[in-house]
């Protein structure tokens, strides 16, 4: 595959082992390239800025120096339309809620094996949302807990049907008179 036709990946990560291990793995694989690795946001963002690189995936940690990854998520997608996947150790429900709701679209704990990682690049490319079994069942539960429960208050319909009316405005001398009470 030419190198125009390959995916570009960007990797913000503070180990240096960890981000060389990462980048050199991806640079076996014959449909992926990393050419840009930055130890921190500031230094991402700056030179995503300044040297108008095209990413199509980031794959970006929280817990850096500076800017954290999950502040970096919207300053990254103001200047990048590149999908951006959290690689963290942090699987706490704040960083993970805060991540999504910031705009990343995976999230994967840095035990992710490599050909995980990979895959969950071509997942987010083509419109998945790669996050490991464990962040999936956070999320799930996230949900749950945040909708609205539904109570059961036992009215009968004619309870109903006067509750309605008084939303609607109506005095209980009107609500009297059109239900012929």
């Amino acid at each position: 595959m030419p190198e125009k036709n390959k995916i570009e990946i960007a990797v913000i990560e503070d180990n240096k082992l960890f981000r060389k291990t990462l980048t050199d793995f991806i640079n076996q694989n014959n449909e992926l390239r990393c050419k840009y690795s930055f130890s921190s946001c500031e230094e991402a963002l700056s030179e995503i800025k300044n040297e108008n690189i095209s990413i199509d995936v980031i794959l970006l940690d929280i817990g850096l120096p500076g800017i954290s990854g999950v502040q970096g998520i919207p300053l990254l997608r103001e200047i990048t339309s590149a999908k951006i996947v959290m690689l963290t150790i942090q699987d706490d429900d704040e960083n993970v809620f805060n991540a999504l709701c910031n705009g990343a679209s995976g999230y994967l704990l840095k035990d992710s094996s490599s050909e995980t990682i990979l895959d969950s690049v071509k997942e987010v490319l083509a419109g998945g949302a790669p996050m490991n079994g464990s962040i999936a069942s956070k999320v799930l539960r996230m949900f749950r807990d945040f909708a609205p429960v539904k109570k059961d208050y036992n009215l009968t319909q004619r309870e109903k049907d006067i509750l309605k009316l008084l939303v609607d405005g109506l005095s209980k001398k009107q609500i009297a008179d059109k239900l012929f009470l």
